[in-house]
């Protein structure tokens, strides 16, 4: 039987832990806790970022995760806990789904991603996008 998103997504949100922003706010800056920005380049320009956060395009995600991927981020396999985000929570929970389906350990998510974190008066860092107009010599 197909799976609409609205399945999907309940299924991930029964798996996966979601973080409410004001706990979030309260684990930013931990050393053993990566905060993943899943959002698309355009959307953390135009938005701006949790400071510090590891930029993950969700279209990479498996490939970054993936040690045996020729593409695989060596932040993944740190021992560290991961916290994803996205605009509003939907992508971060079926992501975090996702990783821990793979076999990532401390996964989860932002419930209402950075829409919730900018609410909850969390720190906002401007991206400067990095698209030059002209070659650089």
């Amino acid at each position: 039987m197909k799976k609409g998103y609205k399945e999907l997504l309940a299924e991930a949100n029964a798996q996966v832990t979601a973080v409410e922003a004001a706990d979030a706010l309260a684990l930013h800056g931990r050393d053993n806790l990566v905060f993943v920005d899943l959002r698309d380049p355009r959307e953390r320009e135009r938005e701006g970022s949790i400071p510090g956060a590891f930029s993950c395009p969700r279209g990479m995600l498996e490939f970054w995760v993936d040690p045996e991927s020729p593409y695989a981020k060596p932040v993944f396999a740190e021992d560290r806990q991961f916290l994803f985000f996205c605009a509003s929570g939907w992508r971060s929970a079926l992501a975090a789904k996702t990783v821990e389906d793979m076999g990532l350990d401390r996964v989860s998510h932002i419930a209402g991603g950075f829409t919730a974190w900018k609410t909850a008066g969390g720190a906002v860092e401007e991206i400067v996008g990095k698209h030059p107009t002209k070659p650089t010599a």
